[in-house]
């Protein structure tokens, strides 16, 4: 019963931390958007494109790219300026 508990888990941990890897969207104008991704290791822009997906179904092209740590010991951000096709 405890390896059952513990595989179940190990399942659903990655469910509850998707939560803390979400980026954050706010609007230029009619078809722009800025999104402010996660602090995540190595950089990855994964949150930024499903929200992108999310916002615009159509299709978007990415107009701006900044990558950067917040502090030394922090892990890389990246925001993004979309534009909806």
């Amino acid at each position: 019963m405890r390896h059952f508990l513990i595989a179940i888990g190990f399942f659903l941990t990655p469910a509850f931390l998707a939560g803390c890897s979400q980026s954050s969207a706010s609007r230029i104008d009619d078809r722009t958007f800025r999104i402010e991704g996660p602090q995540v290791p190595g950089g990855s822009d994964v949150p930024n494109r499903r929200l992108a997906d999310q916002l615009c179904p159509q299709g978007y092209r990415v107009l701006d790219s900044k990558r950067y740590k917040p502090d030394y010991d922090q892990q890389m951000v990246t925001n993004w300026t979309i534009r909806c096709l």
